[in-house]
């Protein structure tokens, strides 16, 4: 079927011969033969007559010709379309209204994927009026009505030549990136005398040879002061060892915080509000995101060189009330060690965790918070397990980090690609071993305890607050208890505490009242000698520094580094019937206890006795009433003893087992 448009524009290419083809014959600028030549290859090519005429000819035809060419064909188009036409030599279009139409009415795409350009806002009747190539095209005038409609607006057509639509355009392109060329040098000069204070950070050096080089950047003397400044924020972040960026806009200027051992804090001086979009726009260049998006969340990645290491950044952009929230998570390969011995410190949960990644089959969850150090678990899990003779693949979001040896798969949400349609996948590559990087999900969840049910060992993470509410937390995702009770093998759930640094510590002995806070007051611990950080404040961190007295390792900061602190609960037949039959997680927790689990509360305390950590990051990371209070239940339970005998007892037993007296009291 022939299309209407192409029968128009070929009747005016036959229509061209007469009169304005007849003018030109008789002026001797072409025969007849030239001009019906001319007329068949416009119509087949579509290009202009008149470009064709001056290749035939060789010659240029005059402004006059070129004029009159123009009226007739801006007339049959008229008469064709019937609609008016637009001579933009004649009339006075407005480059600033067609720039503000374009920005906040009808989008740039649409106009040249339609080939049309809006020309003016009219107040009656409302309307836009907007000129187009082909007037008829229904898909343009369906999107175009829209966009109209939603504003209260209707739709006013004009016809326009594709020459003169592609000179507006072409036009309008300038002008954005002659703007774009200005705002970037205004705000180069205005941010230049703003960071001057920070040209004597202190870095060290790095190769030069590689173009991702964050070392080799910085040294770049005719970096833009934008530039250069987040390059140095980076730089910055990666020498003190942080783990999270956060570049935070406030009412009246733009703060920068480092997250490190679980910590934030400041990193430099507020910098001024007028650098805002500079920076956000400059890391939402660098990690490939779309900077004209201001109005909803972006997620990225920056791949970076330093010191002869890859460093990733994941970026996460958040629209804020004064503007772009960008913080960066820095996935440093070199900084992480794999290996379960060198995370868990306690041999016996060492111990358990290893039997439960040993076993052929079944589900292995860890749970945590954001940023406890569940992936890294996972990890060397894997490591630990990565053998040729064993066919290992992970479905991640992202990927972290990479493993040699491993089959590593990346979620893409865009195209559907998500967890459980990787594990569905994975089910047809003969695994061994599967980690799904975030269960989130039913049908994730699902999946994961078929694949366990199946002969296949899988690894996967959950957000639960310890190991027993990990099983409240399926039965909410809406899991069949009797499949949790018949896959699970056991659940790690862990959490960061920093470690007191070891050079500048302060040995003390808690008061009674201190103890008794943490449940210890009973456990004749009164004389032992506990450690505090000697954390400084900055105006002290400043005086050390210039009396020479700072401690070098931990910089006044009283810690340095962080320790796994783990709870591990192995699924015991105890346990199974429990689920089974829906047991509330208090119950659960009672059981694991009895059956050897020792809590986050416990496993803490147990750091604060060993001197790696304090009170007050026990208070601050793991120490909460209801753990308390299961550990007090937990510690009455297991101090039951025979009046008679002494030999422990059980609450459930009526009478000693082992001399039978009816009575037993607690020790």
């Amino acid at each position: 079927m022939t299309n209407p448009s192409s029968q128009r524009r070929a009747l005016i290419v036959r229509n061209d011969f007469s009169p304005f083809g007849n003018k030109l014959v008789q002026s001797g600028y072409v025969n007849n033969e030239q001009m019906h030549q001319a007329l068949v290859e416009s119509r087949k090519s579509g290009r202009p007559l008149t470009d064709i005429l001056e290749a035939l000819t060789g010659q240029q035809l005059s402004p006059d010709l070129l004029r009159q060419y123009k009226k007739q064909q801006l007339f049959e188009l008229k008469i064709l379309y019937g609609v008016e036409s637009l001579d933009p030599e004649i009339s006075q279009i407005s480059t600033n209204q067609v720039g503000q139409l374009i920005e906040s009415l009808i989008p740039i795409d649409i106009c040249r994927r339609y080939r049309l350009v809006p020309l003016s806002k009219n107040e009656q009747p409302p309307s836009v009026l907007i000129a187009m190539v082909d007037p008829d095209n229904l898909d343009a005038q369906d999107d175009l009505n829209r966009i109209l409609r939603s504003q209260g607006l209707q739709l006013q057509r004009m016809v326009i030549t594709l020459e003169d639509y592609q000179q507006l355009i072409s036009k309008y392109l300038d002008e954005q990136v002659e703007r774009q060329k200005h705002l970037d040098y205004q705000q180069s000069v205005d941010v230049k005398s703003d960071l001057e204070g920070l040209d004597n950070l202190d870095l060290e050096d790095a190769p030069d040879d590689a173009s991702d080089d964050l070392g080799a950047a910085l040294k770049d003397a005719d970096a833009a002061p934008v530039i250069a400044l987040v390059n140095k924020i980076l730089v910055k972040a990666l020498q003190e060892g942080v783990s999270d960026i956060h570049v935070e806009p406030q009412e009246e200027s733009l703060r920068i915080r480092f997250r490190k051992d679980g910590v934030l804090r400041q990193a430099f001086d507020s910098l001024p509000k007028k650098i805002i979009p500079a920076i956000t726009a400059r890391i939402k260049i660098i990690a490939e995101l779309d900077i004209a998006e201001r109005r909803m969340p972006q997620d990225g990645r920056i791949r970076r060189v330093f010191q002869d290491r890859k460093v990733d950044f994941r970026v996460s952009t958040l629209p804020s009330r004064y503007g772009e929230k960008v913080c960066l998570r820095i996935l440093d390969n070199s900084s992480t060690q794999l290996g379960l011995d060198k995370l868990i410190s306690d041999p016996d949960a060492l111990a358990i965790v290893r039997d439960m990644a040993a076993s052929p089959f079944g589900l292995i969850l860890v749970t945590g918070p954001t940023g406890s150090g569940k992936s890294t678990t996972l990890y060397s899990i894997l490591s630990e397990r990565n053998d040729p003779s064993v066919n290992i693949s992970t479905a991640e979001d992202p990927i972290e980090y990479a493993l040699p040896g491993i089959n590593q798969v990346q979620v893409i949400r865009e195209k559907g690609v998500n967890f459980a349609l990787i594990l569905r996948a994975f089910m047809r590559q003969d695994p061994d071993i599967i980690l799904v990087g975030e269960t989130r999900d039913i049908e994730t969840a699902k999946t994961a305890i078929e694949a366990s049910l199946t002969g296949h060992l899988v690894l996967t993470t959950l957000h639960a607050n310890d190991a027993p509410s990990s099983i409240a937390r399926l039965d909410e995702m809406g899991i069949e208890p009797f499949m949790v009770a018949a896959s699970l093998i056991g659940v790690c759930a862990q959490r960061l505490m920093r470690r007191v640094c070891s050079e500048c510590r302060i040995p003390y002995t808690p008061t009674s009242a201190e103890l008794a806070r943490f449940g210890l007051a009973s456990s004749g611990e009164t004389t032992a000698t506990f450690y505090k950080a000697n954390s400084l404040q900055p105006e002290e961190i400043q005086q050390a520094r210039a009396s020479n007295t700072l401690c070098p390792k931990c910089n006044g900061i009283g810690y340095k580094g962080r320790c796994g602190v783990y709870e591990v609960m192995k699924v015991t037949e105890r346990l199974q019937e429990a689920i089974t039959h829906k047991a509330p997680a208090e119950r659960i927790k009672e059981i694991a206890v009895e059956d050897g689990m020792v809590t986050l509360l416990s496993y803490s305390l147990n750091l604060v006795r060993q001197g790696a950590t304090t009170l007050e990051e026990v208070e601050r990371v793991t120490f909460t009433d209801k753990g308390l209070e299961a550990e007090l239940k937990a510690k009455r339970k297991s101090s039951l003893t025979c009046i008679t005998c002494g030999a422990a007892v059980k609450p459930e037993w009526m009478d000693c087992v082992y001399c039978l007296t009816p009575r037993f009291q607690q020790d």
